[in-house]
C-alpha cells in the first residue's frame, strides 16, 4: 500500500470517474485503474463498485476512503513542518470564494499576495456556498471565504469582517425620495435575486419575506450576477439588495440610488472557512491579514448582530 495509490482511491472518490482522476493526477487511465485494483488485491476488498454511473465506492470502500484522506492530511504535515522553518512562504494554495464577494475583495488581495509571497501560488475558484463546503470537505480545496455561519462540525470559521446589506432602488421607486429605509419599505417593491444556489439570495429573501412581500415570487428575475441585479434596476425599475463593498465599483449617478436601512441594519458575517483539520497555518494567516488590510475599517469593528441566516 503506497501514498500514490491513496491519492488515486481519493482522487476517484472524489471525482467518481476514473477518467476525470487520471486526469486531476496527471497520469493515464489505464495507470491509475491498475494501481488502484492493486490495492483493492492488497486489502482483499473491493474499493469501488465499477457498475454503476457515475462510479460510487462499496460499503467498506467508503471507511477505506475516508481513512485514506486522514493519512493524506496527516502525510502533508511533514512538508508543512519543513515549510514552517522557512523565512518565506512557500508552497500552493487553494481558495474558493461566493462571487458576492470575489470581485469586490480579491484584486487587490491577490496584487498584494503575489508581490510580497513570490513563492505562492494561488489557485482560486469562484463557487456557491455549497460547492466550497463540498470542496473542503473533499481537500480539493484549502480555504473558502464565505458567509457564515454555516453549522458545520467539520469545518472551522474564522470570522474576517460584518457587511452591511444596502438597498439599490430605481428612481422611479416612491422609496427613492427617502434617505434611509426598513425592511418592511420593500413590501411593494420588485425585487432583484440572484439564481439558485447563492447564498445571498437565501439572505434577501430573508430580509425580503418578513415584509410580506406578496409580489416577491411572480416577478423574480434569477441571475448570478451583482452586476446585472444593478442593470435590471437602472433599466427595469424594481429594487435589489447588494453587500456593501459592491459600492466602491459604482459611479456617481447608481450611488444615489443606494439607500441604508435604518437600525438594525441586515448584516452578513464573513469569514474564513477550512476544513478542521487544515494545516497550511503560515499560508493561511498571510491571506487572513491582505484580506484584513483591505476591507474597510468600520466593517471590522462590527459586532456579530443582526446576521442574516443562510
Amino acid at each position: 500500500m503506497t501514498i500514490v495509490q491513496l491519492e488515486y482511491i481519493v482522487a476517484v472518490d472524489t471525482y467518481r470517474s476514473f477518467v476525470s482522476a487520471a486526469e486531476k493526477c496527471f497520469v493515464t487511465q489505464p495507470t491509475l485503474s491498475m494501481q488502484v485494483q492493486k490495492l483493492e488485491e492488497f486489502l482483499n476488498v473491493k474499493i469501488f463498485d465499477r457498475s454503476t454511473q457515475p462510479i460510487v465506492p462499496t460499503e467498506i470502500g467508503s471507511q477505506v476512503i475516508a481513512q485514506a484522506r486522514i493519512v493524506l492530511q496527516e502525510n502533508k504535515k511533514i512538508q508543512e513542518l519543513i515549510n514552517s522553518q522557512q523565512k518565506d512562504i512557500v508552497g500552493e494554495l487553494k481558495i474558493g470564494i461566493i462571487p458576492t464577494i470575489a470581485p469586490y475583495l480579491l484584486p487587490e488581495v491577490i496584487a498584494s499576495m503575489l508581490e510580497k509571497y513570490p513563492g505562492l501560488k494561488l489557485l482560486i475558484w469562484e463557487y456557491t456556498t455549497d460547492d466550497i463546503i463540498h470542496h473542503l470537505k473533499n481537500g480539493t480545496i484549502d480555504c473558502g471565504i464565505l458567509a457564515t455561519p454555516l453549522a458545520n462540525s467539520h469545518l472551522t470559521e474564522t470570522p474576517l469582517y460584518y457587511e452591511n446589506f444596502v438597498s439599490y432602488i430605481s428612481k422611479n421607486s416612491k422609496l427613492y425620495k427617502k434617505k434611509a429605509i426598513e425592511a418592511d419599505d420593500l413590501a411593494e417593491e420588485n425585487i432583484w435575486l440572484l439564481d439558485e444556489g447563492h447564498c445571498m439570495r437565501t439572505q434577501v429573501l430573508n430580509i425580503c419575506r418578513s415584509t410580506q412581500n406578496n409580489r416577491l415570487q411572480a416577478l423574480t428575475y434569477n441571475t448570478g450576477s451583482v452586476e446585472t441585479l444593478i442593470r435590471m434596476v437602472d433599466i427595469n425599475d424594481g429594487a435589489t439588495l447588494l453587500p456593501e463593498l459592491a459600492l466602491a465599483e459604482l459611479s456617481t449617478k447608481q450611488l444615489n440610488k443606494v439607500r441604508y436601512f435604518r437600525s438594525p441594519e441586515p448584516v452578513r458575517e464573513i469569514s474564513l472557512v477550512t476544513h478542521k483539520n487544515f494545516i497550511k497555518r503560515r499560508m493561511l494567516n498571510a491571506l487572513k491579514e491582505e484580506v484584513l488590510a483591505v476591507v474597510p475599517k468600520t466593517m471590522k469593528q462590527r459586532k456579530k448582530k443582526d446576521v442574516i441566516g443562510l
